[in-house]
């Protein structure tokens, strides 16, 4: 769990809320160091408490509906969530394994995202900005190169 998000008080931010399965699965995406799958999350829930699996998919919808949780594309045609930008967490790019299917959060300054500089070039107004890099993670490649020798 992130230490420095207060999750009860970012539910009723937003003006949900805190329930317990609002904060168990908020806290499970804020705990985790990567974006996870609808299946982990509810894999994660169950070690703690029985939940539904629909109510687990319903938490997720109501939390990325809020705009707390982000829902990612992967290059697996699955989905990710992780925690959305706010004032400890800030916009990141994500690199995504095709060979494992691994997502990994990148450092902001990897690549920076000025999305706020492109809104006079934009059709429109964003709401939201999700950069993806897709590649082969060095274990992945490591793994590779251990077979090939």
């Amino acid at each position: 769990m992130c230490e420095r998000c207060d999750y009860g008080e970012l539910l009723h931010s937003v003006g949900l809320r805190a329930t317990e399965h609002r904060l168990t699965v908020l806290q499970v995406v804020g705990a985790a160091s990567a974006p996870l799958t609808a299946r982990d999350v509810y894999q994660a829930v169950q070690t703690d408490r029985p939940i539904n699996r629909v109510t687990v998919y319903r938490v997720l919808d109501s939390l990325v509906e809020s705009g707390l949780v982000e829902k990612m594309s992967a290059g697996d045609r699955t989905f990710r969530y992780g925690l959305a930008p706010n004032e400890h967490h800030p916009r990141h790019a994500h690199f995504f394994c095709r060979r494992c299917g691994l997502m990994t959060c990148l450092p902001p300054e990897t690549l920076p995202i000025a999305w706020q500089r492109a809104t006079g070039t934009l059709p429109g107004v964003p709401e939201k900005v999700e950069i993806r890099v897709d590649g082969i993670c060095d274990q992945c490649l490591e793994s590779r190169e251990l077979v090939q020798k």
